[in-house]
């Protein structure tokens, strides 16, 4: 009756865990594992994109009769006048980077990134886009006035190519004047860059002061990566950097709980997705206004607000920004702007994985191969945790001495609980065994491995890089499954060498556990399973070592399910 009844635990413990699971990819903004929901975003027509044009509203005390939510057309009035120029794509090409324009507004709808695959590995990858279905664009413009925006004909004048022995190109959208003021945009692209200048001049062409706002935003809509597994799920959505980074998730936008600083004086907006990223930076000491809110059935825009001051008829007023997309290259990151380097996403632990990647990063200079460099710093790290594990597995040692006495102490008073209990732990007195201490030093290394398993899922330098044989990129998951299959080996050997608990119910979770961890490793990215087999081996290695030292031959105890 008993076994029946933990049977049927099991089996509620069992399917608690897949709900469980099923609705945290839906928190986390996937496809649900089990009961999936129609995608929203993939059945929204190109009209409903009409709402990514919106202008944010102005910040408090801006003089603005036009609605603020309101796409931004004509001007009022406007009846009778000639029509406004057509708008045209315009493409401009880097040593990196392969962008489109827009003249209408001088927007930046296309970034394709020439030296970066995309994850199906046939072509290069694309970052922004404006296709349907698919919504991700740089904007700006002014508000506060009926006044040049990103919904305004520009006229482009530049070059389209970055030339050979040309170190930079300039591209420039003047705007028409409109209700006195004229707008213009010059992009400036550097040879080996993925951060762009961005100058903003605002002319009074009026007869009277004039005091506009600029508005600096990225539309994206809210569909998640299709990449990465179903067994791992790394974030998508807007931040906000200020003194401190914070991101917000599109279900916090949708039910209006997005929590961020609203007003600084520095940092920048950012979107942020596994690998690549976008931000809009302004310069330190200007005064924003960040915001974030959902424009339609699919978008959302993040950005930023900065008051101008007053400007006289005639004189002009610069804002000088910067525009990155890039590939999360944390060193780079580190050059472009202060605190840039966060959007590389390490989760909780970022002052942990910090160090982890700058010491993976100075091994990798040296060995040049990162699949290398990762089991190199795993064997770094096992030195460093050397005593506390070598302790853990001197007690795991003393346990195995002694669990020959403990089953038969079971076995002969299991009728007895309470006697049997008292039993043990007058033997676990006399032997000087502590059962948990083989728990304390595994406690005290877990924030360390879980942080470097962020780094390593993080870092964009892993993508398309080759360890040894079959696998050509560390970044996806092994194609025949060779890595995962030896994990889940060594990973049970090293179950086999630990003492068998007393409890038979916690004996068969031992073996369980293992191999349900293991399951997920199958669909990891090869270079999250080869540091695992390193640390894995290097355990059993010292293991192994600890208990001949101390007289307990090694000896394998293979599971019994009865």
């Amino acid at each position: 009756m008993t076994d029946i009844r933990r049977t049927i635990l099991w089996v509620i413990f069992g399917f608690s865990m897949v709900l469980l699971w099923d609705q945290w990819q839906v928190y986390n903004g996937r496809q649900a594992t089990f009961f999936p929901q129609p995608n929203k975003v993939a059945s929204a027509t190109a009209a409903a994109k009409g709402g990514a044009s919106s202008v944010p509203a102005p910040t408090a005390g801006a003089a603005s009769a036009a609605n603020p939510a309101a796409v931004p057309g004509a001007p009022a009035g406007a009846t009778g006048l000639a029509p406004a120029p057509a708008a045209e794509k315009v493409v401009v090409t880097t040593d990196l980077l392969k962008l489109t324009f827009d003249t209408e507004g001088g927007s930046l709808i296309g970034a394709e990134f020439l030296k970066q695959e995309n994850d199906q590995r046939n072509g290069t990858l694309v970052l922004l886009s404006d296709e349907p279905g698919h919504t991700y664009v740089s904007q700006t413009g002014l508000i506060g006035g009926d006044f040049p925006n990103h919904k305004t004909v520009m006229a482009f004048s530049g070059e389209r190519q970055l030339k050979d022995g040309q170190d930079q190109l300039v591209v420039r959208f003047e705007s028409p004047e409109k209700n006195g003021v004229k707008l213009v945009k010059t992009y400036t692209l550097r040879r080996g860059a993925y951060d762009i200048a961005v100058r903003h001049e605002v002319v009074n062409t009026g007869t009277v002061p004039v005091s506009p706002q600029l508005y600096l935003q990225i539309v994206r809509d809210g569909t998640h990566l299709t990449s990465g597994s179903s067994f791992y799920s790394t974030f998508t959505g807007p931040a906000v950097y200020t003194d401190r980074f914070q991101k917000v998730t599109f279900a916090d936008i949708d039910k209006d709980k997005a929590d961020f600083q609203k007003k600084a004086d520095t940092g920048y907006v950012a979107m942020v997705q596994h690998y690549f990223a976008s931000a809009w930076i302004l310069p330190q000491g200007i005064q924003r206004d960040y915001f974030m809110r959902k424009i339609d059935a699919a978008d959302y825009a993040a950005g930023m607000i900065t008051p101008l001051e007053s400007i006289a008829p005639g004189a002009t007023k610069v804002v000088d920004a910067k525009w990155f997309a890039g590939p999360e290259d944390e060193r780079m990151l580190e050059k472009v702007a202060p605190g840039l380097d966060y959007v590389k996403d390490y989760g909780k632990l970022y002052i942990i994985a910090k160090p982890l990647y700058w010491l993976l990063s100075h091994i990798h200079a040296v060995i040049g191969n990162w699949g290398w460099s990762i089991m190199a710093l795993v064997l770094l790290i096992k030195v460093a945790f050397y005593w506390p594990q070598a302790k853990g597995y001197q007690s795991m040692a003393k346990m195995k001495a002694i669990n020959p006495r403990v089953m038969a102490l079971r076995e002969r008073l299991k009728d007895k609980p309470q006697e049997m209990q008292q039993e043990m732990m007058k033997i676990y007195r006399e032997e000087k065994v502590n059962p948990m201490g083989g728990c304390l030093p595994v406690v005290i290394q877990i924030p360390v491995f879980i942080s470097l398993y962020w780094v390593l899922l993080s870092s964009v330098e892993m993508r398309g890089q080759p360890w040894v044989g079959w696998i050509h990129d560390l970044s996806v998951a092994d194609p025949y499954f060779i890595l995962p299959a030896f994990m889940t080996l060594t990973t049970l050997l090293q179950t086999a060498l630990n003492p068998a608990p007393p409890d038979p119910v916690q004996a068969k979770m031992m073996w369980i556990m293992p191999l349900a961890f293991s399951v997920m490793f199958f669909f990891f990215p090869a270079g999250l399973v080869l540091y695992w087999i390193t640390n894995n081996l290097l355990s059993i290695a010292q293991q192994w070592l600890i208990n001949t030292r101390m007289g307990v031959p090694p000896q394998f105890n293979l599971p019994k399910f009865r």
